[in-house]
């Protein structure tokens, strides 16, 4: 399984960007699939994550009523919509997919990057 991320860029503040992940090979049955994030110096860490089938989302407190995470099961492909960035959310944001336990596939990541 490939996921392929884009969307990423430079916006001030109080900007949005949207990004998408597209999944791609084998036929494949994923449980869900999330959004992490990577700042300089920081490990990666959790943003936000959809069930694939039930599309039940999960969000970070940090971003919790700003992100929406969604998908198009017929592409594919899920999107983190991000709306009033501030330049904390500055990282590089990988989206990843899980078919039972472990975040097993993950595509190679888009930088955001917020200007204050």
């Amino acid at each position: 399984v490939q996921l392929q991320a884009s969307g990423g860029g430079l916006v001030q503040a109080g900007g949005s960007l949207r990004l998408s992940c597209a999944a791609s090979g084998r036929t494949f049955s994923p449980y869900d699939m999330g959004w992490f994030r990577q700042a300089p110096g920081k490990e990666r860490e959790f943003v936000a994550r959809i069930l694939w089938n039930a599309g039940i989302t999960y969000y970070a407190e940090s971003v919790k009523g700003r992100f929406t995470v969604s998908k198009h099961n017929a592409e594919n492909t899920v999107y983190l919509q991000m709306n009033s960035l501030k330049p904390e959310d500055t990282a590089v944001y990988y989206c990843a997919l899980r078919e039972s336990a472990n975040w097993d596939y993950w595509g190679q990541g888009t930088q955001v990057t917020v200007s204050s």
